[in-house]
């Protein structure tokens, strides 16, 4: 998209002192100084570029493009290009970006040669699930399938698959955390498993696909936090940062035991590059942080550290001596394969989700 008579240099002085996300940026451009030599003139096509992983793509994207003069391009796919345009203005007019609208699963092929895909479609949410569980297994399986045919027509050699730690079905009580080679999944004959049924069967696209042309790399990611996660659907701890900025209390829906771990966003961003450019072809790795907290302390951390004491509410009474549901992962092999590590702690990812709710410069979606 053009952009009139304004260089590409004034649009990066524009963005570095609007954007809100600049520290955070930096950060990622500093730990992944070794990665980007590779995007040096690519053309890259992503497909979930308005969710939380494909802001922060995008985000992180255009950041080390400008930095760097890397001189690559990305095509970013879009049920709705309208939409796209209002919650992220600033990427879309950036002069890098182009918007290709188009159904994950139907798309037609952007014209000319890509070096890299990222799939990142595919709304994790629960209601989606409850209202299609047919639609939402077709979205993960005939989308990936889709993606992955496209990259090998447009001659793709790196392709990442963002898939999910549901893949491993219910994690086992006494696994505190969940490893790649782990070989549990879900129950195929449970219809509410369809979302991570669906991520086994793109998993095994990837694999089908996977030759010397085209290497596919998949990240198993678990639970985040950071700019961008909405405050008004499933997700916890977006949940627990809308409550404590509309004054509290913090409410609990269950009974606060599960177990979780987030990895904040630009740890992920960073994680998700790493996989891209340095993975293994069909090697999985966990990406998501390996400190365990469960819901009710969750809570209460948010309510401390983001509110000056509000209540925490608690909906259900636990069920004495039943094993706490835990979905926590091992990130042994990206650590050691990959060299990433966890540079930002939950209190601060916290603090720094608020703010940028907050400051609203880019709209956040927060309702009661």
């Amino acid at each position: 998209m053009g952009l009139g008579p304004r260089s590409v240099e004034d649009v990066v002085g524009q963005v570095a002192m609007r954007n809100p996300l600049a520290h955070d940026l930096d950060h990622v451009l500093a730990r992944t100084s070794g990665l980007w030599d590779d995007l040096r003139g690519a053309r890259l096509f992503i497909t979930g570029g308005t969710g939380f992983f494909g802001c922060w793509l995008l985000e992180t994207f255009v950041w080390a493009n400008d930095h760097l003069k890397l001189d690559a391009s990305v095509v970013v796919l879009t049920r709705d290009q309208n939409a796209f345009e209002r919650r992220v203005p600033h990427l879309a007019s950036h002069p890098a970006v182009t918007l290709h609208e188009g159904d994950v699963r139907t798309f037609e092929f952007s014209g000319g040669a890509f070096s890299h895909v990222i799939h990142a479609a595919t709304d994790s949410g629960t209601p989606l699930a409850e209202r299609d569980r047919l639609l939402m297994f077709d979205t993960i399986v005939g989308g990936t399938r889709r993606t992955l045919e496209f990259a090998r027509r447009t001659g793709a050699r790196r392709f990442l698959l963002t898939s999910s730690g549901a893949v491993y079905g219910r994690q086992p009580a006494e696994l505190t955390h969940v490893p790649e080679d782990y070989a549990g999944g879900p129950d195929p004959a449970n219809a509410g498993h369809v979302y991570g049924e669906g991520k086994r069967a793109a998993e095994m696209l990837c694999a089908v696909h996977a030759d010397v042309d085209l290497q596919p790399t998949i990240a198993r990611c678990f639970a985040f936090v950071g700019p961008y996660l909405p405050l008004d659907v499933h997700f916890a701890v977006g949940n627990f940062i809308r409550d404590a900025l509309h004054g509290g209390p913090i409410r609990v829906s269950g009974d606060g035991t599960p177990y979780r771990s987030y990895l904040y966003a630009a740890d992920l961003a960073i994680w998700l590059w790493t996989i891209l450019l340095r993975g293994q072809s069909i090697r999985p790795y966990n990406v998501g942080s390996e400190a365990a907290i469960s819901i009710a302390d969750l809570a209460h951390l948010v309510a401390r550290r983001l509110t000056s004491g509000s209540k925490v509410e608690v909906a259900r009474t636990a069920i004495p001596g039943r094993p706490a549901e835990r979905y926590v992962p091992s990130s042994a092999r990206i650590r050691t394969e990959l060299g990433v590590k966890v540079t930002v702690d939950l209190e601060e990812a916290l603090i720094r989700t608020a703010e940028w709710h907050r400051r609203r410069l880019i709209p956040a979606h927060v309702e009661n």
